[in-house]
């Protein structure tokens, strides 16, 4: 909030709680925090008004008020620095199943700048994991891709892909840095995803994701497996995405 406690106070009634209202003054102090962010009073990485400035204000125990910040922080909407303060988070982005539109297709749908950089490119042998998704047998050679995805040039989620050896001929002379591989994989191999299947887990952040993704290790992350199968009913793509906990949010939808 860019004015003093007692000039918003005064300029800005609408704030003001209805101690005599059946709602509690909590649940009031939230809502005036969630419009505050909602219309844009406190932007993005601004500091909100200390406990004490926000007990004193609105004439609550700071244990009430430390509760209803906490729950904003648990919600994602607030984020919280040692010795400094507390913050107003940026929203976290929206997207639905990968199994049904690529990431990098559904992030610049929503207007994001996107960016990708190809980590590692290989051949390897399926261990359990990748023989089970792709219904092959242990040991069987597999395209691995690992690409780093950046949306307004922050890193936001680490993709491992694995595709039988035996589908793709020439496989790595593709362009698979800039085109989506779905699109490779339809154009030039003539497989079309006809439907797919998703799980959705909690991790913590490995040294390793840590340091891509720009988190401390040990951060909540969200793990996504999916598998893609073709129009002959056989799976041939095995991805697995892991996506910053406190920038996404998965939305998954279904008709009757």
């Amino acid at each position: 909030m860019t004015t003093a406690p007692q000039e918003r106070e005064a300029s800005n009634e609408i704030h003001a709680l209805n101690r005599a209202g059946p709602k509690p003054l909590y649940a009031q102090l939230e809502e005036i925090i969630r419009a505050d962010i909602r219309d844009g009073r406190l932007a993005h990485h601004e500091a909100i008004p200390s406990e004490n400035e926000l007990s004193r204000l609105y004439e609550l125990s700071r244990m009430t008020v430390r509760g209803v910040i906490t729950r904003l922080v648990n919600e994602g909407l607030l984020y919280r620095v040692p010795g400094k303060g507390t913050f107003v988070a940026e929203p976290k982005i929206m997207t639905g199943p990968l199994s049904q539109k690529g990431i990098r297709e559904q992030l610049e749908a929503q207007g994001y700048e996107t960016g990708t950089t190809m980590l590692d490119k290989r051949v390897e042998r399926a261990d359990q994991s990748i023989s089970e998704g792709l219904s092959l047998p242990l040991g069987s050679p597999v395209y691995r891709l690992e690409r780093l995805r950046y949306a307004n040039g922050e890193p936001l989620a680490l993709e491992r892909s694995y595709i039988p050896e035996e589908l793709c001929e020439d496989f790595f002379q593709q362009n698979l840095d800039k085109e989506p591989l779905c699109n490779i994989l339809e154009k030039r191999y003539s497989i079309v995803a006809t439907h797919g299947v998703e799980t959705l887990e909690s991790c913590q952040a490995s040294m390793e994701e840590a340091k891509l993704l720009k988190v401390p290790k040990g951060s909540a992350l969200l793990l996504l497996h999916y598998t893609l199968f073709s129009q002959t009913g056989a799976p041939f793509e095995f991805t697995q995405v892991v996506f910053r906990g406190d920038r996404f949010k998965l939305r998954f939808a279904f008709s009757r």
